[in-house]
């Protein structure tokens, strides 16, 4: 899948680190291959428990609360509604970004 990752990510955070950026997209690895699985569903419960279990406790190592982690999931979601597709290195990008978590992976 030819994707620009980081002019997806730019459209929301004109500023982003692109190594942080390629960190992501690394970190995503095979999930972008495929169309479906390079995209977040923010509507589906399991999909949104997945991106605060795996990325935001396993990967960014956060202890705050569901309640908090999911309020930051929605906060990404609103700021990207218009946008029909939900790129996962964009929410990721934005999440880390949120909890000052880019050097991760740069």
């Amino acid at each position: 899948m030819a994707e620009d990752w980081a002019a997806d990510v730019k459209k929301y955070a004109p500023n982003a680190d692109a190594k942080a950026i390629e960190g992501i997209v690394r970190y995503c690895g095979i999930a972008l291959q495929k169309r479906d699985s390079s995209l977040v569903a923010f509507t589906d419960k399991e999909e949104v428990d997945r991106v605060r279990n795996n990325f935001l406790k396993k990967k960014l190592g956060l202890t705050h609360s569901d309640g908090d982690l999911d309020k930051a999931i929605k906060a990404v979601d609103d700021k990207m509604k218009g946008d029909p597709t939900k790129n996962r290195v964009t929410v990721y990008y934005l999440l880390a970004d949120n909890f000052g978590k880019l050097s991760t992976f740069t």
